[in-house]
């Protein structure tokens, strides 16, 4: 008996490991496509800069956030959403449940990608007419991103609905391709309409987004063949319904659909909205704490144009780590499984506090040196610094948020940053208008509005799900860091002192500090095998190293 329930044991054992292999290799994808459209995204407008000329950037910006605001009406959410119901689907085996799911959303998001993109095309004049855009020769550019709406519309769709498979390839090889081909697209067109006109070499470059998203879309179709060549192989041709599983009528996953889209297409416009508050409150205080216009508009781009992209560049993986864990956990609430909510709820935050934990270390010791590196704005250190702050915050944000979506409870996210950004406003208006704090009131502003958000996220999962900050787990996060930190100062100051060369300095300290980081956490046994046994091919055989190095125990195979 005793045997029996060992063996038991072990294969329940494995199928967790399985499945939390399978979601850490999704982010994993996620995080690799990621940085690889960062990478060539920012190739592309030092390219496209050098084409178009600062004026042509500027009638391209003109028109980009036209074709954004476009695209995020047209999706309203519903990708989650679609990925969210499919999970749900999958998770109790009704496979045509869940293709009825993707033919009515697609459905859905083909009427309404299309309405945005013929309204897009035929509001244009429009738009320039009642002065929304200044320059009518930004006309031409809006009129060509209006297909693109139709495009990333069905784009978006299709990779929710793959994610709800647990199904992170098709997304991130997608987004590989689609920034490629928007690159050449951009560069070629932009080049060959300059002739013409700076409005028609813009225009060349917008179509850039038409042509990638057309090139990612088919690279889905591919995905989705495949996929449905696998479920013939472990289900055999799925023609109806399963007799013993009721069927939800199609109005009633239209209801949903929206139920689940609408709070996440809320929580997503507040943040264009929060910006715009940003840019009405943040430079107006800092004329009332002193500073010139200039200086103003100045500290404004340090913080948002400098200071909130590195922000953002070292969320990725996290960011990923959230597009994953909302179908795994939807599929473990549909089966009821909490103690796999918990698992993987927990391990989600370690994950995101063993890279967050760090790279704030990293932002906040190093944001003039980091400033001075990638911008050439070494006065943009100060809300470099502070904004350091936002990564652990955002880092935890992301995460719990996506849990919650995944549980079934998008609203209350969306209500979260309601309040956060109500706070941060507040913190805004008095914070930035302090002459001793200036911009870094407002970037204590942003961490604020950001940790709000989070630890009332965290309130909401210790009450479905029961789980709690792992406070030991934490404080070797924070002790490994600011030993690192340490290392991270010195080793700064000597290089620098040695060779004057800030490049190798930072770079060169940024190596010794993270080296350091691992080795200390390893020692305090901060590192758990079960999260490295996750992650593919790079867990095992960090395991075996660690193994003989006797940091992890070997464990007995009798």
């Amino acid at each position: 008996m005793k045997q029996v329930l060992t063996i038991d044991n072990k294969v329940s054992n494995e199928k967790t490991k399985d499945k939390s292999a399978s979601f850490l290799k999704g982010t994993l994808i996620l995080t690799v496509a990621g940085i690889v459209v960062k990478v060539i995204g920012s190739l592309n407008w030092i390219f496209v800069s050098r084409v178009l000329g600062g004026e042509g950037i500027g009638l391209y910006q003109m028109a980009f956030p036209i074709y954004f605001l476009a695209f995020n009406i047209s999706t309203a959410g519903v990708p989650i959403a679609i990925s969210i119901i499919t999970a749900e689907r999958v998770a109790v085996k009704d496979i045509w449940g869940a293709k009825r799911v993707f033919h009515i959303s697609m459905s859905l998001m083909f009427f309404t990608g299309l309405l945005c993109s013929l309204l897009t095309y035929f509001g244009a004049q429009w738009l320039i007419d009642w002065q929304f855009i200044r320059d009518p020769r930004a006309y031409y550019a809006v009129v060509a991103l209006a297909p693109a709406i139709f495009f990333v519309t069905i784009l978006a769709s299709s990779r929710g609905y793959l994610q709800g498979w647990q199904r992170m390839t098709p997304t991130g090889v997608s987004q590989i391709v689609e920034q490629i081909f928007r690159v050449i697209t951009m560069i070629l067109f932009a080049q060959m309409l300059l002739p013409y006109g700076l409005q028609f070499a813009a225009a060349g470059a917008s179509l850039g987004a038409v042509a990638g998203a057309v090139a990612g879309l088919l690279v889905l179709v591919y995905f989705h063949w495949k996929l449905n060549k696998d479920i013939d192989k472990q289900y055999g041709p799925v023609l109806a319904p399963p007799s013993s599983e009721p069927q939800e009528s199609f109005w009633h996953i239209m209801k949903r659909i929206f139920k689940l889209s609408l709070p996440v297409s809320a929580a997503s416009i507040m943040l264009p909205i929060v910006s715009n508050l940003d840019l009405m409150i943040v430079p107006q205080r800092l004329e009332a704490a002193g500073y010139s216009v200039n200086q103003a508009t100045a500290l404004f781009g340090y913080l948002t144009g400098m200071a909130v992209p590195l922000v953002n560049l070292a969320t990725i993986l996290t960011a990923a780590l959230a597009v994953s864990i909302v179908p795994a956990i939807s599929e473990s609430r549909v089966l009821k499984d909490f103690d796999s909510c918990f698992r993987r709820t927990a391990a989600a935050i370690r994950i995101a506090n063993f890279i967050c934990f760090p790279a704030f270390i990293i932002v906040f010791i190093l944001a003039t040196p980091i400033a001075t590196l990638i911008y050439n704005a070494p006065g943009a250190g100060p809300a470099v610094c502070i904004s350091a702050v936002s990564i652990v915050l955002l880092g935890l944000h992301q995460i719990t948020t996506a849990v919650l979506q995944g549980l079934g409870h998008p609203t209350i996210p969306m209500v979260n940053m309601i309040i956060a950004a109500v706070v941060k406003v507040i913190l805004n208006w008095t914070l930035t208008a302090q002459p001793s704090l200036g911009i870094m009131g407002a970037a204590w502003a942003t961490a604020a509005d950001i940790g709000i958000a989070a630890f009332i996220n965290l309130y909401f999962l210790y009450k479905y799900i029961n789980y709690k900050i792992e406070i030991k787990q934490i404080m070797k996060n924070i002790i490994a860091a600011l030993v690192m930190g340490l290392a991270i100062y010195f080793a700064y100051n000597i290089i620098k002192m040695e060779l004057n060369n800030n490049a190798i300095a930072t770079l060169g300290s940024i190596i010794i500090g993270a080296v350091i980081y691992i080795v200390v956490l390893l020692l305090e046994k901060g590192i758990l095998e079960s999260d490295m046994a996750a992650i593919p091919v790079i867990g095992r055989i960090a395991i075996r190293i660690l193994r003989r190095l006797g940091i992890f125990k070997e464990i007995s195979q009798e």
